[in-house]
C-alpha cells in the first residue's frame, strides 16, 4: 500500500500519536496522504466510524471517499467524510435540542437570508444593501460574535444599525426553526463549548480528525476543531500557507500560528515534491511566493524535468489578448500529433468580467468552452421552488419556505390573504403554517380563502407522511412525478415563461433533479457528500430532503466534456490542466487595486500589505495549476468604464524571474510558422507522389 509514496508522505501517514500538521505544497499529493493515513489507522485497529475527514466542498469529499474506497474497500463508507457544514448539521440534528432546535430544522440559503433581512428592516431596502448587511453579519458570526457582542464592538452608527438588525434577524431564525450556513459552524461550537457532557461525547466518538485545506479555516472552524479533538489532540491538519486565498471570507493564517501554541507536541511534516508541474513552472512559482513571510519555509521541486519555458504574451488590448490566447491554444494543438483534447486547456483570470473577450474569441474560432463557476444547479429558480416544498415538509415553522411553496405555483391564494395570515401569525406568535389551524383564523380571513389555506395545510401534511414512507429509487421517482403533476408545476413553468424553449429547458432541469433525488433515495448517491456507489444505504425520500440545502452542485453525474475551461483563479484552486494561460496579469487587476487610481505605488500599511500578500498567493495558485505549459499574458490597455486606459504588467511577472530572451512569445507567429511548415510538407509530399506517378521514358 505504501508503493510510490515518498519519505515525507510516509512520515505523515505513519504519525498517529497526536497533533500533526502536514504542509502540503501544490501538487504534492495531499489527498493521497489523507486517504492512505485513513487506511493506515484502520489497519492499526481504529474503527472506521471513529475517523472523520473534513473537507471544504462536496466535490472534494466525494473524491476522498472514492479514493479511500479504492484502498480499503467497503469499510470506507463507515468513515465520516464530509464538509465542515455537513458535520455541523450532523451535530445539530443529534444535539440541537439543547439550543432549542428541533431535529428537522431548516437550512436557509443566501436568498432566504436577504429576504428575511429586508423584512426585518421594514421591507423597503434594496437588494444590494440587504446583501451588504448579510456580508457584515456573516463576518461577525465567523468571528464568533452574536448580535449583542457585535453591538458592543460596533465602531460607528452604521455598524450599530446592522448589529441591531442582526438581533431582529436572530429572533426570526429562532421563530422559523431555521439556521443559516454560518450557524452550521457557530451553533455546534456552542454545543461543545457550553455543554461539557456533549464535548466529552463527541471527543469520544472521534478517534482521529483529518482536516483538508486547513489554511482555508476561519476562527470559528478552528475553535470547533480544537474542542472536537480535546487535549489529546489526535488530528491531522493538511494545508499550505502559500495557498491561503480566502481572507476576504474569514480564512486566517492565524490558525496555522495557533497550532504549535495550543498543541506544543505538534509534529510538522513538509511535502515539497510536486507531482504535477515541470521545474520551469515550479521555479516561477517559487520566485513569485518568495517575498511573502514564511510560517514554515518550503521550496517545491519536481522530477518531471525542465519542460517548456514559461511564456509571457503581451497584447495591445483585451480583445487582442484574447485572440493571442486562442492562437496559442491552436498552435499547441497543431504542434502535437495527435492534438491534445480541448479539456487540457484553461484560461484563468482574476475576476469574472474578464471572461467576455475570451468567450467571443473562442466562439469566433469555433472552439468549445465552458465558464467555470456559473449558475449553480441549485440556484435555479425552479430547483429552489422544489427545495422550498421539501423544507416545508421537514419543518412546518419555516416561513420563507411556506411563502415560496404556496406561491410556486399559485393555488388561488393571493397576496391579500397571505398578508392577513402573516399579521394573524405575528399577533399569535405562530409560524404561518401553525396559524392555518388556529381556531381564531376564520375571523381574520374570508371563508373561501380559509378553505384554500386549509387545503394547502392538509396537502403538506399528506406529502410529509407519504415522503416519510417512500423508500428506494423507483418509489421516490414515482412519488415526485405524481406530486409535480398534482400541483401542475410543468404548466406553471410554461405559463411563467415567454419562450416555450426556455420553459422546456426549465422543466428538463426539474426532471433531472427528480432523477437525482431518486438515486439518492435508492442509495446510489451518499446524501452527505454526493459520492456514488451501489452499497450506500437507502434512505426515505424525507431523509434525503434533510441535507438538500448543503449541496451546491449535482456531484458525480456531469460527464466531463471536451471543452476549454474559463475560470477565475479562486474557482480554479484545487484543479489542474496540462496547458494554462494566466490572463489579465496587470497592475490593478492582479494584484487587485493595490496602487492609487493613477497607478502610482503607495506606501503599504498593515492591511494593504496583507492584501498584497494574499494577491501574491493567488498568483502562486494560478501558476501551480499548470502541468506542462504556462503562458502569462497582459495587455497594454484595458477598459475602465467606457474608457481605455494604459495598463502596466503586474509586478508578479518580474518576480517570476523569467529568462526574458526565451520567454517572449507571439502565438500568432508561431501558429503561422506551423501552418507554413505543414503546407510545405504537404507540397513536398504531393511533388513526391507526382514524381512516382509520372511515366518513365
Amino acid at each position: 500500500m505504501s508503493a510510490g509514496l515518498n519519505l515525507a508522505q510516509l512520515r505523515a501517514i505513519h504519525y498517529t500519536d497526536g497533533a500533526c500538521l502536514v504542509l502540503a505544497g501544490a501538487g504534492s499529493g495531499k489527498t493521497r496522504v489523507i486517504t492512505h493515513k485513513i487506511a493506515h489507522m484502520i489497519e492499526r485497529g481504529l474503527e472506521p466510524g471513529r475517523i472523520a475527514a473534513i473537507t471544504f466542498t462536496n466535490k472534494a469529499a466525494a473524491e476522498m471517499r472514492e479514493r479511500a474506497r479504492g484502498l480499503i474497500g467497503r469499510r470506507a463508507k463507515e468513515v465520516l467524510v464530509c464538509t465542515f457544514h455537513a458535520l455541523g448539521v450532523r451535530m445539530l440534528r443529534a444535539d440541537g435540542a439543547r439550543l432549542g432546535l428541533k431535529p428537522q430544522f431548516s437550512i436557509l440559503d443566501a436568498d432566504d437570508v436577504t429576504g428575511i433581512l429586508k423584512d426585518a428592516a421594514g421591507g423597503t431596502t434594496d437588494l444590494a444593501t440587504a446583501r451588504q448587511w448579510q456580508w457584515t453579519i456573516s463576518q461577525w458570526k465567523n468571528m464568533g460574535l452574536n448580535a449583542g457582542q457585535a453591538l458592543a464592538r460596533a465602531a460607528d452608527d452604521g455598524e450599530r444599525s446592522i448589529a441591531t438588525l442582526m438581533a431582529r434577524y436572530e429572533e426570526r431564525l429562532t421563530a422559523y426553526q431555521s439556521v443559516d450556513f454560518d450557524d452550521l459552524i457557530g451553533l455546534p461550537l456552542r454545543l461543545l463549548r457550553d455543554f461539557a457532557e456533549l464535548r466529552a461525547k463527541w471527543q469520544a466518538a472521534l478517534g482521529h480528525v483529518l482536516v483538508d485545506e486547513y489554511q482555508d479555516t476561519n476562527g470559528t472552524q478552528y475553535e470547533l476543531l480544537r474542542l472536537l479533538v480535546g487535549e489529546r489532540g489526535h488530528f491531522t491538519a493538511v494545508g499550505d500557507d502559500d495557498q491561503s486565498i480566502y481572507g476576504w471570507r474569514g480564512a486566517t493564517l492565524d490558525n496555522l500560528k495557533k497550532l504549535p501554541i495550543d498543541f506544543p507536541q505538534l509534529k510538522v511534516i513538509q511535502l515539497e515534491q510536486n507531482y504535477r508541474s515541470t521545474n520551469a513552472i515550479l521555479r516561477a512559482a517559487n520566485h513569485v511566493i518568495a517575498p511573502n513571510p514564511k510560517l514554515f519555509a518550503k521550496t517545491l521541486f519536481s522530477e518531471l524535468g525542465e519542460g517548456e519555458p514559461v511564456r509571457v504574451v503581451v497584447a495591445d488590448n483585451q480583445e487582442h489578448e484574447a485572440e493571442r490566447a486562442v492562437a496559442r491554444i491552436q498552435s499547441l494543438r497543431a504542434a502535437s500529433n495527435p492534438p491534445p483534447d480541448w479539456k487540457g486547456f484553461a484560461i484563468l483570470y482574476r475576476a469574472n468580467h474578464l471572461a467576455k473577450p475570451f468567450e467571443k474569441a473562442l466562439r469566433k474560432a469555433s472552439i468549445p468552452y465552458k465558464v467555470s463557476g456559473g449558475t449553480s444547479f441549485f440556484d435555479r429558480a425552479e430547483i429552489k421552488d422544489l427545495c422550498a416544498w421539501f423544507r416545508l415538509w421537514l419543518n412546518n415553522d419555516d416561513d420563507p419556505a411556506f411563502l415560496r411553496s404556496i406561491t410556486a405555483p399559485r393555488r388561488g391564494i393571493g397576496h391579500t390573504t397571505l398578508a392577513a395570515l402573516g399579521a394573524f401569525a405575528t399577533q399569535h406568535r405562530q409560524s404561518l403554517f401553525g396559524a392555518l389551524f388556529n381556531g381564531m383564523l376564520p375571523a381574520a380571513v374570508p371563508q373561501r380563502a380559509l378553505d384554500g389555506l386549509h387545503a394547502f395545510g392538509r396537502y403538506i401534511n399528506e406529502l410529509e407522511h407519504n415522503a416519510r414512507h417512500t423508500h428506494g429509487a423507483g418509489q421516490s421517482l414515482a412519488f415526485l412525478h405524481q406530486w409535480l403533476k398534482d400541483i401542475g408545476y410543468e404548466q406553471h413553468l410554461y405559463d411563467s415563461e415567454d419562450s416555450e424553449q426556455r420553459a422546456a429547458a426549465r422543466w428538463s432541469n426539474v426532471l433531472e433533479f427528480c432523477d437525482w433525488m431518486a438515486q439518492r433515495a435508492g442509495g446510489q448517491i451518499d446524501e452527505q457528500t454526493g459520492a456514488t456507489g451501489p452499497d450506500q444505504p437507502g434512505k426515505s425520500l424525507l431523509a434525503v430532503s434533510q441535507t438538500i440545502a448543503l449541496l451546491s452542485t449535482i456531484s458525480g453525474h456531469e460527464k466531463e466534456q471536451d471543452m476549454v475551461t474559463l475560470s477565475t483563479l479562486h474557482a480554479a484552486k484545487g484543479l489542474e490542466w496540462p496547458h494554462v494561460i494566466l490572463a489579465g496579469v496587470t497592475e490593478g487587476m492582479l494584484p487587485f487595486k493595490i496602487d492609487d487610481d493613477e497607478g502610482r505605488r503607495q506606501p503599504l500599511g498593515d492591511d494593504m500589505l496583507a492584501r498584497l500578500q494574499e494577491e501574491r498567493r493567488l498568483m502562486y495558485v494560478g501558476i501551480t495549476r499548470a502541468q506542462r505549459t504556462l503562458a502569462v499574458s497582459w495587455s497594454r490597455q484595458r477598459k475602465k468604464g467606457r474608457d481605455m486606459v494604459a495598463a502596466q504588467p503586474s509586478r508578479f511577472i518580474a518576480d517570476m524571474e523569467l529568462d526574458k530572451n526565451s520567454t517572449r512569445e507571439d502565438p500568432r507567429a508561431k501558429l503561422k510558422a506551423l501552418r507554413a511548415e505543414f503546407a510545405a510538407k504537404t507540397q513536398a509530399a504531393q511533388a513526391t507522389q507526382a514524381a512516382h506517378a509520372a511515366p518513365t521514358a
